[in-house]
């Protein structure tokens, strides 16, 4: 064994140079693994004693990707596509040996050799998209000469990676080997036997020929993907890019496309905030003063207090993973409707193919239906998921307190109340916790995690391994009213408010937010959630814009009529109505309505957040300002390419931010204006949210 890098090591064995990549944990391309490559070529091609050449990994898997720690600095080592030219014009055939993923840089790697081979459990894909990037070392020039151009194209756009046997039907690969060292060894050895031809990809063809004047195909794709790639650069970039695998003259003139494209992603916002939300979300795991070996408790079985619809939702996640659920609710009718739902919701994920009827039924199988509270005496962790009542609540954990085993966790749902407060109705302040789930439970990824003042660091610690092990992105965060996402939220509602009554209309508000990236805007939102969500009819004296709504019957999608008004299809159109009960309103506060422009819109409406983001640092209520990213992120929809508020906020300048609140202040004389103090620190010493450290 000959060390060629720090990263690579090469042996001979019967004529066959094995070179070994070595980078743990996932041998990502970095500096030393590119060297390899490039090095070990070399020494493999001058000794006559080769004939051929077979690259393989160490550890879990083989190359994984780029690494992205060097993205934006000074790189070391000769570039990837140095290595990857010395690999694809080396004379003697070079076979990867592929086992665990072979992702972005790593299947680009794999592309450049002239045979592939890999195990059974094996996945191939180019997931560059989700970091707003796009493969810039011929990924989008060879997969289509590989696999065809319709299947590069969902690849790309998608980067979700395919299995060895889809991969080998579709001629990504040459062969599936139970043995890999051995089995890649014995293909490198036939394809010299055999005489077989040193396959460049480059100069294969045939699959994208069938690809010309077929403009078609790049039509489908790009009214496939619309909406889910709305405002996103770079799903549209990768399809530049495969398009200019098919009609470039050349190879080398496609690969200049792919070049050129990349560097613009790559200098741009949006692959910077993304990159930037890939190690936000990984960095929200972890909890300083919670140490890695903290004991954790064993979850076996979970209850859940509530059938509805959150409670449902709730439930799911954890069946989904086959832990047992018993689900308590209070009147036979409400949980028979409860279960109902469930087992629907499950049959109409099968009829769409994503599970089969005997998951439908494995899943159900777990679900134990109860009226009686006292079943849940020997759940390891209890989810009351009610409404917002206080009362109801500390009434549940006192009951819960008595009947529960010591040791378990007691949770609550709930999104705004003090969980300090509902853990005093328990004698073991220790084992509760706040799981607040977004609505639909069972679809939204964010699990926000509310530590209450005596939240034990085992019960945190189980509680951030159970939303990663039932696929939340948890944020650890503290106890204030609406905790972050919805404190937050509470300052873009005000100003959505204050800006319908000053010259906006609902529909104008919506669009500029729509256009900015959310999925809708805050209008929308209140008609799709029910305008009547926490409005007391007997209580209601038409004295804000919503009780003069839900009086008049209109309370959102459900009923036809909200700020908007509905049709059959639920498709909105701007109300008259609805204007003339603003212009009332406007009118009665005394307010001089003027036209009020989209930039205004959106910073009155996102930089009071950003600074309720910064009031929320402060208080220690949020560990870190990506973990507040997070929360936006994951549970309202904030869009990734532009990182979160925070980050958002970073990205224009804290002290553009403070200059256009001051700036807003005087306009208004409202006093929710004033800066934070951490947000004006911050300005005036030129730093970001970023460079803050509780």
């Amino acid at each position: 064994m000959v060390a060629v890098s720090t990263m690579a090591d090469l042996t001979v064995e019967d004529g066959v140079a094995i070179l070994t990549i070595n980078n743990p944990p996932v041998n990502a391309l970095s500096g030393g693994v590119r060297a390899g490559l490039t090095e070990g070529v070399a020494m493999a091609t001058a000794d006559d004693s080769v004939s051929s050449i077979v690259l393989i990994c160490d550890g879990r898997t083989f190359i994984a990707g780029a690494d992205i720690t060097e993205f934006g600095g000074k790189p070391t080592g000769p570039s990837l596509q140095d290595a990857l030219t010395a690999m694809e014009n080396c004379t003697k055939p070079i076979v990867a040996a592929i086992h665990g993923t072979a992702l972005g840089g790593g299947l680009e790697t794999a592309l450049v050799c002239h045979y592939r081979v890999a195990d059974s459990k094996a996945r191939f894909g180019l997931p560059e998209v989700n970091l707003g990037l796009l493969p810039g070392a011929g990924g989008t020039q060879r997969l289509p000469r590989v696999v065809g151009v319709e299947k590069a194209l969902q690849m790309v756009t998608s980067g979700v990676p395919i299995g060895s046997t889809e991969a080998l039907a579709s001629g990504l690969i040459s062969e599936i080997v139970d043995d890999l060292r051995g089995g890649a060894i014995a293909f490198a050895k036939k394809v010299v036997a055999e005489g077989r031809p040193l396959v460049r990809i480059r100069d294969q063809n045939e699959k994208i020929e069938e690809a010309k004047g077929k403009p078609e195909l790049f039509a489908a794709i790009r009214k496939s993907i619309a909406r889910k790639t709305r405002g996103f650069k770079a799903p549209e970039f990768n399809i530049r890019c495969v398009e200019a695998a098919v009609n470039s003259a050349t190879f080398d003139e496609g690969l200049k496309t792919e070049g050129k494209l990349f560097m613009e992603l790559m200098t741009g916002e949006q692959s910077a905030a993304q990159r930037y939300f890939f190690f936000a979300e990984r960095q929200a795991t972890k909890i300083p003063d919670v140490p890695k070996d903290t004991a954790e408790i064993d979850i076996k079985k979970v209850g859940v207090i509530g059938a509805g619809t959150m409670g449902g939702g709730i439930s799911m996640n954890i069946l989904n993973v086959g832990v047992p659920v018993t689900i308590v609710e209070t009147k036979q009718e409400a949980l028979d409707r409860g279960l109902g739902v469930i087992r629907k919701n499950y049959e109409n994920t099968a009829k769409k193919g994503r599970i089969s009827q005997q998951d439908v039924e494995d899943r159900m199988a777990l679900l134990t239906g109860t009226l009686n509270i006292e079943d849940l005496a020997d759940c390891d962790l209890v989810i009351e998921a009610v409404f917002e009542n206080m009362d109801v609540k500390k009434d549940i954990f006192g009951k819960l307190d008595k009947i529960v085993k010591q040791g378990s966790i007691l949770a609550s749902n709930t999104s705004a109340l003090d969980l300090n407060e509902i853990a005093t109705a328990t004698t073991r302040p220790e084992s509760v916790i706040g799981l607040h789930f977004f609505s639909p439970a069972n679809v939204m990824k964010l699990l926000e995690i509310v530590r209450g003042d005596h939240s034990s660091k085992e019960v945190i610690k189980t509680s951030m391994s159970f939303a990663k092990k039932i696929g939340k992105a948890a944020a650890l965060v503290g106890v204030c009213p609406g905790f972050v996402g919805n404190r937050i939220l509470a300052q873009r509602q005000y100003q959505a408010q204050q800006l319908i009554l000053e010259g906006a209309l609902p529909h104008e508000v919506d669009k500029v937010l729509f256009d900015f990236g959310m999925p809708m805007g805050p209008y929308q939102m209140s008609d799709l959630a029910g305008l009547d969500l926490g409005w007391d009819a007997d209580k209601s004296n038409g004295e804000t814009i919503r009780d003069r709504l839900c009086e008049a019957g209109r309370r959102g999608q459900k009923t036809g009529a909200g700020y908007y008004d509905y049709d059959e299809n639920r498709i909105p159109t701007p109300s008259a109505d609805v204007e003339k009960i603003i212009m009332e309103f406007s009118e009665k506060s005394q307010k001089i309505r003027r036209d009020i422009d989209d930039e205004e819109i959106l910073a009155r409406c996102i930089f009071p957040m950003i600074n309720e983001g910064a009031k929320i640092l402060d208080e220690g209520i949020a560990i870190r300002s990506s973990d507040v990213d997070v929360v936006w992120v994951y549970g309202y929809g904030w869009p990734i390419y532009r990182g979160g508020p925070m980050h958002y906020a970073d990205s224009i300048g804290l002290d553009k931010v403070v200059a256009k609140m001051r700036e807003f202040g005087e306009i208004t004389g409202d006093p929710v204006w004033e800066p934070a103090p951490l947000l004006v620190r911050l300005a005036e010493e030129g730093k970001g949210f970023k460079d803050f450290a509780a």
